[in-house]
């Protein structure tokens, strides 16, 4: 009595398709995983950086100081680094983000059986994406702004 079953399906696709696979083809279609990959590790690193930097110079500055009052002042110009800090690498993580996602719709386009038709879709996605990062441009700015505005207080 035969049975077919998931694995037994399985395993006969991956033998009748064996002797096509190029591992050469499957690396260059993996490269732009790795390179997004790598992207986002470069960007961690750079960020992780900045951020050590930031906290070293906060802390010499307050090796120094004697009175309370500079201490406030000190505190004060820490947060606000640490806000513009905080900005940049939220703006340049949505950035990489959305630039990576218009590259994917570029590769689906270009790969898809009819790209003229996917094209429409491809630009309003790709739209979308802006959007979604002016939208979060824009939310940063004025949250800066409004925590300027009450330090200033």
């Amino acid at each position: 009595m035969f049975s077919n079953n998931p694995f037994e399906a399985a395993a006969k696709t991956l033998k009748e398709n064996a002797e096509k696979f190029n591992p050469a083809a499957a690396q260059d279609a993996f490269k732009p995983v790795m390179d997004n990959l790598k992207a986002w590790g470069d960007l961690a690193q750079q960020q992780a950086q900045s951020a050590q930097a930031a906290v070293a110079q906060t802390v010499e500055t307050f090796k120094s100081i004697k009175e309370p009052q500079a201490a406030l002042e000190a505190l004060k110009a820490s947060a606000e680094s640490t806000i513009a800090l905080a900005t940049k690498n939220l703006q340049d993580m949505t950035a990489l983000g959305v630039s990576q996602f218009h590259s994917s719709i570029d590769a689906l386009e270009k790969s898809h059986p009819a790209p003229e038709a996917f094209a429409t879709v491809g630009k309003s996605l790709k739209s979308a994406a802006s959007n979604v990062e002016t939208v979060l441009d824009t939310a940063v700015k004025k949250g800066v702004a409004a925590v300027a505005a009450a330090t200033k207080k």
